[in-house]
């Protein structure tokens, strides 16, 4: 199933970012007495009593930004809003009630789903009784934590728990026939609009279409071989010595949200122009993000009969060289050339990354891996053990491996079973996201090499 997502949500200078950094266990978030130092949303997977689910950090709602990315910012708090399970509205106990928190608490009273009203900077119980007064946001008894000084972190944590939706729940949302959302970004004048012109007007079927402004991404809604799907038309980007207005410094910004936000990304190149420092850029944000990608070289009618496809091939592996799982496809938006196959190609990633993989079979993979190829000693001369394997989420597929040592299992072993995952399991072309967590004492006491013998 997908994992359950929080959203922290609250005015600026509250700790949201702090309380964060907090849950995570690390220094993620940048903590900063200045207002709207968080813009974007950030996620990071926690664990706690065997459930896995994401926190999200979003910016403060009200602020007035200094570098006038105030819309851009109430995006972010929008998705933030609407792809959580929970929210976790957090308060300054020590700030006391303030309008602006009167105002995010009316902006979230029309949100159907559970809300945690948390009142950070708890230093004492002398804070705690002060922070009675939140009862009045009419969210119930407020949690009183305490970020900088480690205060109940785990009565938040069970708070947190309490309010995820049940498993079953979950389940059931995975099995539910979802629309397909594709993203097309890359340089300018590489044949987005065009792309996606020639695919809705071979279908003739435009459910709506939904713009922005002008330097805004745009999202078509059409039917597909029966399918309903949205494609996003992403600004084209220059490289960042070029970006000079404020429209330009937006496009970015939007496509990378637009690539956060996608199902799958279709990352364009102009057959005829070598691939630049932007176009870097872009892969690796999509890397990072773990989106399924097809690389796609369009304007092939223009190159088809000076280069053969090989070569480009080559030169998209040589440059990508992380991403060697990620499909290539040749198109001509124009004409529509290979255009209906790329897209069932899309529509297949989707599937793979929704897919799951049960626990016995992933046990006997990861188990085969390890005798094939045991982890090397650890500088501590202990060696490495997993003890098992499980799938704790989908899109991407996320892999949980439960082992002595996590720190202890190298980058290039890591790559080792990422691979041999891609291998023996349905969702090679799309991004895994493998999880190494210590075991506890109610894991099983036997490594899956031990198992084996």
């Amino acid at each position: 199933m997908a994992l359950p997502q929080i959203s922290i949500i609250g005015r600026p200078n509250v700790g949201k970012s702090s309380i964060f950094n907090w849950l995570a266990g690390r220094r993620l978030a940048i903590v900063d007495n200045m207002a709207g130092v968080t813009r974007d949303r950030m996620t990071f997977m926690l664990e706690h009593d065997d459930r896995h689910f994401d926190i999200v950090d979003t910016g403060g709602i009200g602020i007035n930004d200094v570098d006038e990315l105030d819309h851009e910012i109430e995006h972010q708090i929008a998705i933030g809003i609407q792809s959580a399970d929970v929210l976790m509205f957090v308060v300054d106990a020590k700030d006391g009630r303030t309008p602006l928190d009167i105002k995010v608490a009316e902006r979230l009273r029309g949100v159907d789903k559970p809300v945690l009203l948390i009142a950070n900077k708890c230093d004492g119980e002398n804070w705690e009784i002060e922070a009675n007064d939140f009862f009045k946001l009419g969210f119930g008894k407020p949690l009183c934590v305490s970020a900088i000084n480690n205060r109940r972190k785990g009565h938040l944590l069970d708070s947190m728990l309490d309010a995820l939706p049940d498993e079953s729940e979950m389940e059931a949302r995975d099995t539910a026939d979802p629309e397909m959302k594709f993203a097309l970004v890359g340089r300018r004048n590489v044949g987005k609009s065009t792309f996606i012109n020639s695919l809705v007007q071979q279908e003739r079927m435009i459910v709506s279409e939904v713009a922005g402004t002008t330097r805004d991404s745009v999202n078509v809604r059409f039917e597909l071989d029966g399918k309903t799907m949205m494609a996003i038309d992403t600004p084209g980007l220059r490289r960042g010595k070029s970006v000079r207005t404020d429209i330009e410094f937006y496009g970015t910004h939007r496509a990378h949200r637009s690539i956060r936000y996608a199902d799958v990304i279709l990352m364009m190149f102009d057959a005829s122009q070598r691939i630049s420092k932007v176009d870097r850029q872009l892969v690796s944000y999509i890397e990072a993000a773990y989106k399924p990608c097809i690389f796609v070289v369009n304007k092939w009618d223009l190159m088809a009969e000076h280069m053969p496809t090989e070569r480009w091939t080559d030169y998209i592996t040589d440059n990508f060289s992380t991403m060697w799982n990620a499909p290539i496809a040749f198109t001509t938006g124009m004409t529509g050339q290979n255009v209906q196959r790329l897209m069932s190609h899309a529509k297949m990633l989707f599937k793979q990354s929704r897919s799951r993989v049960s626990t016995p079979k992933l046990n006997k993979i990861v188990k085969e891996a390890l005798v094939k190829h045991p982890p090397p000693m650890a500088s501590n001369k202990r060696r490495p053990r997993i003890y098992y394997a499980a799938q704790i989420g989908i899109e991407p597929p996320t892999i949980m491996l439960k082992c002595n040592s996590p720190d202890s299992f190298s980058k290039t072993y890591r790559r080792y079973l990422l691979g041999i995952l891609r291998e023996s399991l349905d969702f090679g072309e799309v991004p895994i996201r493998l999880v190494l967590e210590r075991r506890s004492s109610a894991d099983p006491n036997q490594s899956l090499e031990e198992t084996a013998r």
